[in-house]
C-alpha cells in the first residue's frame, strides 16, 4: 500500500497519518513537506520534483520490499483534488492506495474571506495554458485558480486588467504556515505589476456584487441552460436586426461554446448570438460598430445575467487587440465580409460560422475560410412559422432565407490545444 497523507494548509495531521509516517520507509513529498513531518531516522527520502522519476522510484521500492517498507507520499491539501492521487492511481492502482485528506488550498481561502464556495468554479492553471483559467474568470463572478509557474497571479492580473468587468484578485499565500500566511486583495492591475514569489497558494477572481449566490444543489459552475435559440422577443433588438432562433439554433451547433472558451460575436447588432454563447459559459466579446447596438448588446447581456464583453468598433480593424479566440460567429459585414471573416479565420482555433442574406457572397467567404485551413460546409435555412389567422385557423409564414456557412479547423490542426 502507498498511504498518500494531505498536509500543508494547517490542520494537524491525523492520528493515522502520524502512524503511517512514524513507519514508513520510504516518504516522496515537497521539499518543505519533508522539513516540516515528523519522520523516523530510518526513512528514506525524496524529494518531490518532476513527477516521472518520483514514481519509477516508488514503482522500485515497491518491487523490492512489496508492502514490507511502507511508502508515504505527503502532498499539499486534498490529494485527490488535482493533486498526485491521479498520478498514482494512474501507475500504481486505486486499490494499493490510502489517502488522508488535508483541507484543500481552495476550500481555505474560502474561509479565509467567510465565503461559500458550492457555487465556485474551481480551474487549474498549473502546467496549462493560462487562457482557460482567463476565459472562465470572464465569464464567471466566482473562480478559484490553482496556479504555476508562469502562470501566476502577475499572469492573470495582466489578462484581466483589460474590459474584464469589476473583478477583485484575492491571492492567498502560504496558507496554514503562522508566520508566512498571506492574503491580500488586488486589482488586476496591481497584481499584474507585482512579484509574487513561488508561496502562492491560490488565486481567487470574485465580482464580489455577486459574490453569495443563492443557494444551490448541484456545486460547481451553474448548469447549461434549460434552453437556447431563444425567441427574438426575449432581446432587445432594432427593426428585426437580429438572428433569428432557427438560424442561432445551428450557429450554437457548429460554435460549440462552452466553459473555458473564448468567443467572438462579429457585428453582434443586439448580442443573440454573444448572450447565448455566455449562457453556456463561454467568455464572450461583441464587436459592434454603432453606438446604439453597444448599449443593446449591454442590456441584453445584463436582462439574461450574463458577463459579455462589448467592443465598440469595426472589423478587422479592432480585432487586432483582442485575445486570440476558439470560436467566432460572424453576422454582419457588408462588402468588408471577406476580409472580416479571412482575419477571423486566421485567429480562431477552433471554428468560424458566418451568417449571410447576400449569397453572391458565399464563394469569397468560402474561400477565405478554405484558405486558412478549415473544413467548411454550409446550408440555406428557410423556415416558415407559424403564424394565426382570423377565423382561429393557422397559416405559415416564410422568414427571409439565409446561408449559414461554416468551417471547422480539422483535428490534427488542434492537438496539442489545452482543453
Amino acid at each position: 500500500m502507498i498511504t498518500v497523507v494531505g498536509t500543508g494548509t494547517g490542520a494537524p495531521l491525523s492520528a493515522d497519518a502520524e502512524t503511517a509516517l512514524a513507519g514508513a520507509a520510504l516518504v516522496v513529498g515537497a521539499g518543505r513537506h519533508l522539513t516540516a513531518a515528523r519522520l523516523p531516522d530510518t526513512a528514506a527520502r525524496i524529494v518531490l520534483g518532476a513527477l516521472a522519476p518520483a514514481l519509477d522510484a516508488i514503482e522500485r521500492h515497491l518491487e523490492k520490499y512489496a508492502d514490507e517498507q511502507p511508502v508515504v507520499v505527503l502532498a499539499s491539501g486534498d490529494p485527490g483534488f488535482f493533486g498526485i492521487v491521479r498520478a498514482l492511481a494512474e501507475r500504481f492502482g486505486p486499490e494499493r492506495l490510502k489517502v488522508d485528506p488535508g483541507v484543500s488550498s481552495v476550500a481555505t481561502a474560502f474561509a479565509r474571506l467567510g465565503l461559500p464556495w458550492d457555487d465556485a468554479v474551481v480551474v487549474s492553471a498549473h502546467g496549462r495554458d493560462v487562457r482557460t483559467a482567463v476565459n472562465v474568470c470572464r465569464s464567471h463572478p466566482k473562480v478559484a485558480v490553482l496556479t504555476g509557474p508562469g502562470a501566476g497571479p502577475a499572469e492573470l492580473g495582466a489578462a484581466l486588467a483589460y474590459r474584464s468587468g469589476e473583478r477583485v484578485l484575492v491571492v492567498a499565500s502560504a496558507l496554514g504556515d503562522p508566520e508566512r500566511e498571506r492574503v491580500d486583495r488586488v486589482t488586476p492591475a496591481e497584481a499584474a505589476s507585482r512579484e509574487w514569489g513561488t508561496t502562492v497558494s491560490v488565486v481567487l477572481c470574485l465580482d464580489e456584487t455577486r459574490a453569495l449566490a443563492p443557494l444551490r444543489t448541484v456545486a460547481g459552475p451553474p448548469l447549461g441552460p434549460t434552453r437556447w435559440a431563444l425567441g427574438e422577443s426575449e432581446f432587445a433588438h432594432r427593426d428585426s436586426m437580429i438572428t433569428k432562433f432557427e438560424v442561432r439554433a445551428l450557429a450554437l451547433a457548429r460554435l460549440g461554446p462552452r466553459l473555458g472558451d473564448l468567443v467572438w460575436d462579429v457585428g453582434a447588432g443586439s448580442g443573440s448570438v454573444a448572450v447565448e454563447c455566455a449562457r453556456f459559459g463561454a467568455s464572450v466579446t461583441a464587436i459592434e460598430k454603432t453606438r446604439d447596438g453597444v448599449d443593446r448588446i449591454r442590456a441584453n447581456a445584463d436582462a439574461h445575467g450574463v458577463d459579455v464583453r462589448v467592443v465598440h468598433g469595426a472589423a478587422p480593424t479592432v480585432l487586432s487587440d483582442l485575445d486570440d479566440p476558439d470560436a467566432v460567429f460572424i453576422g454582419g459585414g457588408g462588402r468588408e465580409l471577406p476580409a472580416i471573416v479571412a482575419a477571423c479565420a486566421r485567429r480562431a482555433r477552433r471554428a468560424v460560422v458566418i451568417a449571410m442574406a447576400a449569397l453572391d457572397r458565399v464563394p469569397a467567404v468560402r474561400e477565405a475560410l478554405t484558405a486558412a485551413g478549415f473544413d467548411c460546409d454550409g446550408v440555406l435555412l428557410q423556415s416558415s412559422r407559424l403564424a394565426p389567422l382570423p377565423g382561429d385557423v393557422t397559416r405559415l409564414a416564410a422568414t427571409n432565407p439565409v446561408f449559414l456557412l461554416w468551417g471547422a479547423r480539422p483535428p490534427a490542426r488542434t492537438e496539442g490545444v489545452p482543453q
